[in-house]
Formats: structure tokens, sequence, C-alpha cells
């Protein structure tokens, strides 16, 4: 017989498992220490006007599906109503089967609006559409009562050194029961690849720090500077999008002249750009470690294919994919530079290519140092690995070749104030995966061993790595 849709036993295929998710699971709040919700509408408490802008403005996962769908681009991202951009992705949702998204969608329309007995198509667009609206137009549904409706009890952003952090200012100020803090994400601090936006950069951070940056040495104290600024508004982790990681030797001589090209506008040959990422990201990785702060790397995204759109529409619009580089030799070259001198911070290491997830897995043993339990962390799936399957799989590699038990767990990694249900999908999965090998047998049957383990992975762990106060 046919299991209902999405029912409360979704993806839980056996006693155990439901057992495991409704008595330990499911009661734990989230922790979602890395996203890119944008901390203006936190602190300003944002309403959302209908449906279409809570949920698909700036959800790069839809707009792919769309443009796969033949949805001209003008009912993406371009200029069409608030509604007609709606249908256009409800005419999408019936073909999304498979994807994760479908999922997901319902899930959300289920958590939020407590549409249960609707699909998303063509003939419901409507009713869900104004359902939903009305919904979000409630005081109870602004972004902070969303926040308090999920059992959110901490969410991490992401941001530039550059930005002023007004907004999690404001946000601490009013005192909101929720803990909002930051990431420290310096990618365009490092950025050879565009000069003349390196050196923006380079002008604007300056400015801020009211240091003229003249040399390697100026630089590093700007950054540093900035470093301490986030830390002092409650920071206490970083974040990097790798190509590949970089660890080319170098010398201080090398990286001083490196510069002194970078600030006079002459372009860098191969060797020196990887050598100039090498030496930020060695700086960075100190930086962190002397305030005691997680350093994230996401390593793997092939950003930005596809030219005709990038000219259009810029960055982060949903053309980009797995890269294929290899990254195992430099990134034990990186991880030991800093091991050897007892600098190494905690570090999580998220891969985009499922061909890295061993590599991964296996990397992180070598550097574990009895400091901390699961000091250096394999990430949860990442992005395109963000799925049913990438999660399995993920959890299955660390399970074989390291501790599962100490997985800080899942990160929603959205800019969507509805995304939060991905945690409940994680959850279910978790729960499934071990259920299921109880009841073969490859698992002991405690409940008491095995929910706290899921409790941990869910909520505790996390808690107890990150030095980000929930109180």
């Amino acid at each position: 017989m046919a299991q209902e849709f999405l029912s409360e036993d979704f993806l839980l295929h056996c006693k155990t498992a439901r057992i495991l998710y409704h008595e330990h699971a499911a009661k734990m709040p989230i922790y979602d220490y890395h996203c890119h919700l944008p901390a203006e509408k936190i602190a300003c408490d944002r309403r959302f006007t209908n449906l279409t802008r809570a949920w698909l403005y700036g959800d790069h996962y839809k707009w792919r599906a769309m443009r796969a769908n033949a949805v001209p681009e003008n009912y993406i991202t371009g200029k069409a109503g608030d509604y007609e951009k709606f249908e256009k992705w409800a005419h999408t949702v019936p073909s999304c089967l498979g994807n994760p998204l479908y999922h997901w969608t319902h899930l959300e329309l289920k958590r939020y609006f407590g549409i249960k007995d609707k699909l998303l198509g063509p003939d419901t667009a409507k009713w869900i559409y104004d359902c939903a609206t009305e919904i979000l137009k409630t005081p109870e549904f602004s972004v902070r009562n969303i926040l308090r409706k999920m059992n959110v009890k901490l969410v991490c952003t992401t941001e530039d050194p550059l930005d002023s952090l007004e907004c999690h200012q404001k946000i601490r100020h009013d005192n909101f029961e929720i803990k909002v803090y930051t990431a420290f994400r310096p990618d365009r601090a490092m950025a050879v690849e565009d000069l003349p936006g390196l050196n923006a950069f380079i002008d604007h951070l300056g400015g801020i720090c009211d240091i003229e940056i003249n040399s390697y040495h100026t630089y590093l104290e700007a950054l540093r500077d900035r470093h301490k600024y986030f830390h002092d508004n409650g920071c206490r982790l970083s974040d990097h999008g790798l190509d590949v990681p970089y660890a080319e030797e170098y010398t201080e001589s090398e990286i001083s002249k490196i510069f002194q090209k970078i600030i006079s506008g002459k372009d860098l040959n191969p060797s020196e750009k990887l050598i100039f990422k090498s030496a930020m990201m060695v700086e960075f990785a100190l930086m962190d470690y002397e305030a005691g702060w997680v350093q994230q790397l996401h390593i793997g995204a092939l950003r930005n294919n596809c030219t005709r759109l990038f000219r259009q529409l810029g960055p982060d619009i949903g053309c980009d994919s797995t890269d294929d580089q290899l990254i195992a030799r430099p990134l034990a070259r990186f991880l030991d530079r800093l091991d050897v001198n007892r600098d190494l911070p905690k570090t999580i290491l998220y891969n985009l290519n499922p061909r890295d997830s061993a590599v991964l897995a296996t990397m992180i043993g070598n550097f574990q140092d009895g400091s901390a339990p699961g000091k250096i962390q394999y990430g949860s799936a990442w992005w395109f690995l963000d799925q049913k399957d990438g999660m399995e799989e993920q959890m299955r590699i660390l399970a074989n070749m390291g501790l599962l038990s100490r997985f800080v767990g899942m990160l929603t990694d959205s800019r969507s104030f509805l995304s939060f249900p991905r945690h409940e999908y994680f959850r279910r999965i978790l729960c499934n995966l071990l259920g299921a090998d109880v009841e073969a047998g490859l698992l002991p049957n405690d409940m008491a061993l095995l929910g706290k383990m899921v409790e941990d992975i869910c909520f505790n762990n996390a808690k107890n790595y990150f030095s980000m106060a929930l109180d």
C-alpha cells in the first residue's frame, strides 16, 4: 500500500526511524550556523506583501528549475508582475517530481501556511497564492515571528568585511531573543582575478579603517582591524568560497612584491595569483585561530558559467555548477601548514563535487588534536548535494570514516526565510538512516543511546562547537 505523500511519517520507513524522529529529532530547536538571510530584513522585522516576494525573490534553485522548464527570464528575474512570476513557478512545480524542490515546496506550504491537501500546480496556483499571501500580511508572519514559529534559536548570516554590521547591532539592541550573528566572508579581499574590484575593495577598506594601505603589511593591519570589529560584534566564524584550496609556497618578500603589483594595477601571472591567495588564506586562518573562531571552507564551485546571464544579471543567479579540480594535496598542505605550529582553528570542510566526499571525510581525521570533539568537521551536504541522496551519502561516508555522532549537523545556506523545513528534511533522513540500521541488526536497539545521538546532531553538537552565546 502506497504511503500518503508528505504524511507525518514522510521519509521514515520503519518503526525505529519514526520513534527517533518523533520523540527526539522533532523537538530540537534549530541552530542555523550558516545562511545568507538578509540581516536588514530581521532588523526591520519585514513583512512580505505576497508569496512571490517571500518565496521566489533571490531563490536561484527555483530559477534554475524555471529556466529548465522554458520559462522566459522576464517571469524569473525580469519585470513581470509578482503573481505572473508565481504562476510560472506553479506551472513548473509538477515538472519537479524527483527534484528536492518538489519536497521543499510542499513542506514549506504545509509548515508555514497549513496547506496540507493541495499540490501546487496551474489549477491551484491562484488559491494557494491568495491564501499564503493573506497569511503573510498578518503581524504573526513578520520575519522575526517566522523565526519564532520555526523554533529557531540562532541564525548566522554572512557578510563582507566592509559591512557596517549596523543591522546586527540593531537586532542586538532590540533584545531579540533569537540570536543573529554574522560570519566574516573575505573572498573579495583575495580576488586577484578582478584587479579593479580588488583595488576598489582596498581603497574602501583603508577608508573605513583610517589606514593608508600602501604595503602588504598595512593591508593585513586593516584586515585584522575589520576582523576584530566583527569579533567585537559577536562574530565567531569565517566563511570562504574556494575554487580549490590554496597552498603554494611563498616568502614575505614575494608577497610584498605581488601586493605592490596589485595596487599599481599590474596584471599578475597565474603563479603570482595562486601565491597571493595562498598567503591570504594562511593569514585569515591565523586571525581565526587567535580569536578562537571556526573557519568554514566551501570548496569546488564553478561559478558564473553563463556569460549571457552574468552580463545581464550578475553573480548568484543560478548559473553555477560543480568543478572537477583536484583538491586533496593542496588541502592537506594548507591544513598541515597551520597544524604544524598548532595554529589550526576549528575547521569545517564542505565539498560540492561528490567525487571529493571521501577525500574530506578522511582528511578531517588527519588533523584532530584532542582539543575539542570533532575539531575538524566534514560539513553537511552542500548546495547541489543538499538533497536526500547527497545527505545520506555524506552521513554514510562520515560514519564509515569518522564519527557521525560528533557531526554539527544541518544548515540552510539559504536566502529565504521560508527554508527552515530543510532542517526537518535532514532530520527525517538522519533518523531513517539510523532506524534502518537498527532494524537490520547493524546498530543496537538502544533508544537512549541513539536518541541522544540524534538530539546531539540536530542541535547540541553545534551549540557546543561554536562559541556563540544563546542567552
